[in-house]
């Protein structure tokens, strides 16, 4: 079965049909071509395809791809500017050595993100809880902590 879905992708009104099977990580990677949202786990448990749905994160390889109609859909290509300037959140990362293999950054960034809206000037407590949801096998975390700090401006 297939249906036609309505949404904004990274500041873009996307319409388009579907199958009503497909994930969220299916519509972005196979069907559009952002390949920045990673599939890790296919479970949700690893946060590797943590994307914003109407400013909140999400694990789009178990969110339903009809489920966005209607809806506002970040990815990390939908981080830099109009000029293609990384966001704050992105140079904190690159500054502090927050990136190692690269593979859980986009999902850790757009956990950062979500968390700096919410929060602007977060905890070392409430910064782990808000990425508490995405796995990173490389930095022991202190890195990623230390830049989500540093783009709040703490």
């Amino acid at each position: 079965m297939r249906k036609t879905i309505n949404f904004i992708l990274n500041g873009e009104l996307i319409e388009l049909e579907i199958e009503s099977h497909l994930t969220l990580l299916q519509l972005l990677r196979d069907k559009l071509e952002l390949l920045g949202t990673k599939e890790g786990c296919g479970m949700g448990e690893c946060g590797a395809c943590t994307v914003l749905l109407d400013g909140k994160t999400v694990n789009s390889c178990i969110f339903p791809a009809v489920e966005v109609d209607g809806k506002n859909v970040v990815t990390i290509e939908g981080m830099t500017d109009t000029q293609g300037n990384l966001h704050p959140i992105q140079k904190a990362f690159i500054e502090y050595g927050a990136v190692q293999c690269g593979f859980c950054t986009p999902g850790m960034v757009l956990s950062a993100k979500a968390l700096l809206d919410e929060s602007p000037k977060p905890t070392e407590e409430e910064i782990r809880h808000g990425i508490a949801g995405n796995l990173c096998r490389c930095t022991g975390y202190i890195q990623i902590i230390q830049a989500i700090k540093a783009a709040s401006g703490q």
